[in-house]
């Protein structure tokens, strides 16, 4: 993520963080994606960001960056998407680190959203003497880890609707048409998407008609384990030579056998998944919508107007108001990819 023009220094560094961070994006789960980046004077001597659950935090990563380097980090500031852990865990707490490296200043994007330890690393590291700034390019550190925010707060993970469709909402082509809807820049960026995420989940009908495979593929799988596939199945009418019971990532695949979601993402959420991306039918995606389960859109729209006679949505009674919707373009594809507001929580 490049410096804007306007940026503080501060706000350019922690750009910098953040670029750091997005490199675990899809690897650290249950912990969220952090970067840190190491300054003095204007230079940076050291980057660092968590790579996966149980390994070094990112403040660390950078402090080894830097003394790898033969660069002194004393006297440095520290700039860090998200406040550092002041708790023991599967690692020592990073405040220490950041003490005992002789820091002078830490910038801090993000405060810990667990209400137990909020705020608690910022003020050891206030004691101990060193300047404390939080809240530097907040918005966009609080959106890099909304899915770890949602599963240490509610237990349940952060949940993506993904479909890809004509303009008028089909996602089914006409017998005889290739299977695509959209074209390979859009499908590779589901890829992209997907490996963000750490569960898929389709429905029985999707596994009966479709037989995919929901696995990433290529340089999307390096540095992380395929995503959990979940069905959720009312009939439990299911193939049994089906690619998700028979393929090589078999063991990744879990079925539930429920009238409802809830419960599904209950026990996803106790088996620490932090986000969950929907790939289900119509059917299946509008009870979604319907129960306001959805936190999330990702649409990719198509030049195509017609098709099948599946859509991507079914069902009414309710409304989810898109926000703050991000626009891209895929080749001749849209990505329309917004976060959901739904009818009784407007103003």
């Amino acid at each position: 993520m490049a410096p804007k023009q306007g940026d503080s220094a501060d706000e350019a560094r922690m750009r910098l963080a953040l670029e750091e961070a997005r490199k675990g994006l899809g690897k650290t789960s249950p912990n969220p994606p952090v970067g840190a980046v190491l300054v003095r004077d204007g230079n940076v001597l050291g980057r660092g960001h968590h790579e996966i659950a149980g390994g070094p935090h990112a403040e660390v990563q950078a402090l080894r960056d830097a003394m790898s380097a033969g660069m002194n980090p004393a006297g440095a500031t520290m700039y860090v998407t998200l406040e550092p852990c002041s708790t023991t865990g599967r690692t020592p707490p990073c405040v220490d680190a950041l003490i005992g490296a002789g820091l002078s200043r830490i910038v801090v994007g993000s405060t810990d959203p667990n209400p137990r330890h909020a705020g608690g690393g910022l003020e050891v590291l206030r004691r101990a003497g060193l300047v404390v700034e939080a809240g530097v390019l907040e918005e966009p550190c609080d959106a890099l880890i909304r899915y770890f925010r949602k599963h240490i707060l509610t237990g349940n993970p952060f949940v993506v609707a993904k479909s890809g469709m004509t303009l008028d909402g089909r996602i089914t082509p006409l017998p005889g048409q290739p299977p695509w809807i959209t074209g390979e820049e859009a499908r590779e960026d589901v890829q992209r998407l997907r490996g963000e995420m750490d569960a898929i989940l389709v429905g029985g009908e999707t596994v009966r008609k479709d037989n995919p495979r929901l696995t990433l593929r290529g340089s999307h799988a390096l540095g992380r384990s395929q995503p959990l596939r979940v069905i959720v199945t009312r009939s439990g009418d299911l193939p049994g030579d089906a690619l998700l019971f028979t393929d090589d990532h078999k063991e990744r695949t879990r079925v539930f056998h429920v009238e409802h979601l809830e419960p599904v993402f209950a026990a996803l959420g106790k088996e620490g998944v932090c986000s969950v991306l929907l790939e289900c039918g119509g059917r299946l995606l509008g009870e979604a919508f319907s129960r306001r389960l959805v936190d999330e859109v990702v649409m990719y729209l198509a030049p195509v107007i017609g098709g099948g006679p599946r859509r991507a949505v079914e069902g009414d009674g309710f409304r989810a108001q898109l926000i703050s919707p991000e626009i891209a373009w895929f080749g001749s594809d849209i990505r329309y990819r917004a976060a959901v507001r739904y009818h009784e929580d407007e103003t």
